[in-house]
């Protein structure tokens, strides 16, 4: 793990004081690892289990025993420190998993400790990269420098790959450089939402996006990433190449040149949220002022008076529409909200709070405290839930919930929402869904209730029909006047690989043999027909029950630089996934959707296509996809022995 700096003398006082600050039920977890004292699983020191998405600080302890805690943390870091501060010593398997349990107050299933355990110990721990996957046989192109794509680069270059990244934008980051609107940020914690083995004080619990879009760019810093990417470039086509074994993709720069690029292996890291969902709307072409897909925010919108006495339509109510509204209310003359259905909406104490600077003391001081808080929060907001989305079919109820333990959850998020528009029925009547909790992604309470009971804020529950020169006109005819409309309106985010031409084996396209809407891959990464291609952020992937999608991130690049690498070493020209399996592991899928919230009659989402089926999010526990990806199994594949064939070009571009 991340060796905690020390310096000659402890500063106790100093630490002290930290400690005051810290997550009790963390400190506790320290306490035993560093000690290994069993007194302290005393019932006495039990926290009590987190209620909905909030890290509990003090467990629950009453405070003579919140204290004790903290104090044996302080001598035992004293202790430690006096004895050398060596790093922790990894726990047994079984003591972790009953530490797990005893800290979050519930039962955590024992087959999460392995992925506790790496994350207790600070990340991934890969396997070291064999010299044979420098190979000059083995090259890939890395379609997408986000998050996806600058792990993916990162990996191949520890392994000595040649490869070349190639982004659309003119800077890495992403969907977080595209989406800059006012009150842009995560919805998962901030030191869940971050990337294995490089840490950040954060600012805030819950990260914003300038500040997210920073941490983005310091990771490229850190890793060189950029001295591998090509910028301003497109992918228009991907074509394999039987005969070569070589993918030869085509690009196109900001000027409309083209160029084409050949390699062994393709990596789209291209996303699922990037391409804006933009409604043809009778009459849109006729507005005269300002109107944009939140997602292509303007800058000269963004000076502090720039929306100053406007008349601000947002079209849409789901996160974007929730993050920019209560950020711009203030500065607006009038807000009107359109709002097709409404969410549920969790409370969050922690949403705008500051990270205390002990706690970042803590973090760099305290051995084990930045693992455990981050295994801590990776429960609560991961998988914790999971279970409490199947649908129990005895269950009588038909729209309000799926099962005991989800309408338990109802009640609570309602009871919330009531506290929150007390006074105003007709607030509630719009607000309150009629689908069950996590029927969609559950969004946090960043002021939206509040904002909602401002006097110059209308929510209007009629969907938009057409566009005037001067406003919107609801699906009732009624007209709304508008200086700026905001069309926050989601993604296309079940038309994978969108917008390019990917070309299989056999000739056909991956939107021939998907349709636009019905994508399918093994693992949601590959696919038959279409060797050596990787598709990070593909099908069935994004996490619709909660959590840090850099999990599944970091989870598909431990398995494609395994398969990468598999090539190398083993003289592999081609890795294709062979149709039974992905048939066999598509069924998995439907099967395990049919039987969870997300294909309740109730509502609609995102997640599904036209048809219904689910195409956008995963049926499992990160915890099970963590396994599942943990090696290739070359069983899993159709194989074909190298044959000898010009080097692949994938120069990257000279530094700057």
């Amino acid at each position: 793990m991340t060796q905690v700096p020390t310096s000659h003398q402890l500063d106790v006082p100093r630490l002290r004081t930290a400690v005051a600050s810290g997550n009790v039920p963390t400190l506790l977890a320290v306490l035993v690892h560093l000690t290994g004292e069993s007194r302290w699983f005393d019932e006495r020191y039990r926290p009590t289990r987190s209620r909905g998405m909030d890290d509990n600080r003090t467990g629950g302890l009453p405070e003579a025993a919140q204290q004790e805690v903290r104090d044996a943390v302080v001598d035992a870091v004293q202790v430690w420190h006096r004895d050398g501060a060596p790093p922790l010593a990894p726990l047994p398997l079984d003591r972790l998993a009953t530490l797990m349990d005893f800290t979050t107050g519930e039962t955590v299933p024992p087959e999460f400790a392995p992925m506790m355990d790496e994350i207790v110990q600070g990340g991934p721990r890969p396997e070291p990269l064999s010299p044979v996957a420098t190979s000059e046989e083995m090259s890939v192109i890395v379609v997408g420098a986000g998050i996806a794509g600058m792990l993916a680069s990162t990996r191949l270059t520890d392994a000595g790959i040649s490869h070349v990244v190639l982004e659309k934008n003119p800077e890495v980051g992403g969907s977080w450089w595209e989406n800059r609107y006012p009150g842009a940020g995560v919805d998962t914690p901030s030191y869940l939402y971050s990337l294995s083995g490089f840490e950040h004080d954060w600012s805030t619990h819950f990260g914003k996006r300038d500040e997210v879009q920073g941490y983005l760019e310091a990771f490229a810093d850190r890793h060189d990433v950029r001295r591998r990417v090509r910028f301003g470039v497109e992918v228009t086509r991907a074509a394999y190449d039987v005969e070569r074994q070589l993918w030869a993709v085509t690009t196109r720069d900001a000027e409309g040149r083209t160029e084409e690029l050949t390699a062994r292996v393709l990596i789209s890291a291209v996303g699922l949220l990037n391409r804006p969902k933009v409604p043809a709307l009778p009459g849109i072409e006729t507005f005269t002022g300002p109107l944009f897909h939140s997602a292509r925010w303007p800058v000269e919108l963004d000076a502090a008076d720039a929306l100053a006495g406007k008349r601000v339509a947002v079209v849409g109510a789901g996160a974007s529409a929730m993050q920019i509204g209560p950020a711009i209310v203030d500065r607006v003359g009038s807000l009107t909200v359109f709002q097709r259905s409404p969410q549920w909406i969790a409370p969050n104490d922690d949403y705008f709070a500051a990270v205390e600077d002990d706690v970042h003391w803590l973090m760099a001081h305290v051995p084990g405290y930045r693992g455990w808080y981050r295994a801590r929060l990776s429960w609560i907001y991961n998988d914790k839930v999971h279970a409490s989305l199947q649908v129990d079919p005895d269950w009588p109820e038909e729209k309000a919930s799926i099962n005991a333990v989800n309408h338990g959850h109802r009640q609570f998020y309602e009871r919330y929402l009531r506290g929150k528009l007390d006074g105003r029925p007709d607030l509630i009547e719009k607000s309150l869904p009629d689908y069950p909790p996590f029927g969609k992604r559950m969004l946090l309470d960043n002021g939206w209730y509040d904002m909602l009971r401002r006097p110059q804020v209308d929510l209007v529950t009629e969907g938009v029909a057409a566009v005037t020169p001067s406003g919107l006109v609801d699906t009732a005819g009624v007209e709304h006047d508008a200086d700026v409309v905001v069309l926050a309106t989601g993604f296309q985010s079940d038309r994978f690989l969108h917008p390019m031409d990917v070309v299989g084996r056999s000739g056909h396209t991956t939107r021939e043999v998907w349709g636009d809407h019905d994508a399918r891959a093994y693992l949601g990464m590959t696919v038959p027909d279409f060797p050596n291609l990787f598709v990070m952020t593909g099908p069935n992937t994004a996490l619709g029950h909660g959590g840090s999608f850099i999990t599944i991130l970091e989870c598909q690049v431990r398995y494609i630089l395994d398969a990468v690498t598999t090539m190398a070493q083993q003289g592999l020209g081609v890795l294709e996934c062979r149709a039974d399996v992905n048939d066999r592991y598509n069924e998995a899928v439907d099967q395990a959707h049919g039987r969870m919230v997300w294909t309740h009659p109730a509502m609609d989402n995102w997640y599904r296509n036209d048809a219904g089926r689910v195409v956008a999010v995963l049926p499992w526990r990160i915890i099970d996809y963590w396994t599942m990806t943990r090696e290739v199994d070359l069983t899993d594949f159709i194989t074909e022995p190298l044959r000898s064939t010009p080097r692949a070009d994938v120069s990257s571009p000279a530094a700057p």
